[in-house]
């Protein structure tokens, strides 16, 4: 089962708000993930932000005209966004400490969208998994779609060997075994990325259709650009870089890619 504390704990010390604009490769994915979203997003929706940290996406699709519901498990980032939510124009409506296996304080239908942007980095069991999708399912309208992020199998276990080389004391031979094994990785140290899960591309159109789910699309975030955002941010000659953005969409699809490059998107709608 998911230790949840560990999770609470890790985010208490992680700077997850900022993460999306302290480097190159935060940005890109920004960028990328709300790129995605002004493809496929409705004009007008009431969206849920299950596990949206701080609001990094929250706020900016409040600017956007949207109707946005702010929840995470952490509720020091929480009071992050509720500080922030302050001072700003545009607000979003509630900002809630939520455990995304329970959304019993959400009604049957109540959003348009769901934004899944981090549970599925950190539910370990698959009955875990499906009771999230299925109070997501719950929460949506009739056709309503849910935006899911989720760090492919491969990407995930390789970086676990790469951790290995930086952070000896996180990982071993049976825990690096394990996640090569199942996806599954059980951090031995307190500090660093707790609890992670890592399916492949098929493995999440499988949990998401036996909640009831209709793939849209799996995209890739980072894609091509993976590990070499500061090479594309540095590029000077404008329509270089504006031709390798366009590459990275347009390559998005391609399932090696989504295997390979980091971070990926699974869009769905409720059937």
């Amino acid at each position: 089962m998911t230790d949840f504390d560990k999770v609470r704990n890790y985010y208490k010390g992680f700077n997850e708000k900022d993460r999306l604009t302290n480097d190159n490769s935060g940005r890109l994915e920004y960028e990328m993930a709300m790129r995605i979203l002004n493809n496929y997003l409705p004009k007008q929706a009431r969206i849920l932000d299950l596990g949206g940290a701080a609001g990094v996406y929250s706020f900016p699709l409040v600017d956007n005209g949207y109707e946005v519901y702010l929840a995470d498990l952490s509720e020091d980032l929480i009071n992050q966004a509720k500080e922030q939510n302050k001072n700003v124009p545009n607000k979003i409506k509630s900002c809630d400490v939520v455990n995304a296996i329970d959304l019993s304080i959400y009604n049957d239908n109540q959003f348009d969208i769901v934004l899944l942007f981090g549970p599925l980095y950190h539910l370990l069991e698959e009955n875990e998994r499906k009771q999230c999708l299925n109070e997501v399912h719950r929460v949506l309208k009739k056709g309503g779609m849910v935006f899911a992020s989720f760090i492919p199998y491969l990407s995930g276990s390789i970086a676990i060997l790469d951790r290995y080389f930086r952070h000896s004391e996180q990982v071993d031979e049976n825990n690096l075994d394990e996640v090569f094994k199942t996806g599954k990785f059980n951090n031995l140290a307190s500090k660093g990325f707790q609890e992670g899960y890592y399916p492949t591309s098929d493995e999440i159109e499988d949990l998401f259709k036996s909640c009831n789910f209709e793939k849209i699309t799996i995209k890739s975030i980072r894609g091509i650009g993976y590990e070499k955002e500061d090479n594309i941010y540095n590029i000077t000659d404008k329509t270089v870089f504006n031709k390798v953005m366009e590459l990275i969409w347009q390559t998005s699809n391609n399932k090696e890619i989504i295997e390979m490059c980091g971070h990926a998107m699974y869009i769905g709608k409720k059937i």
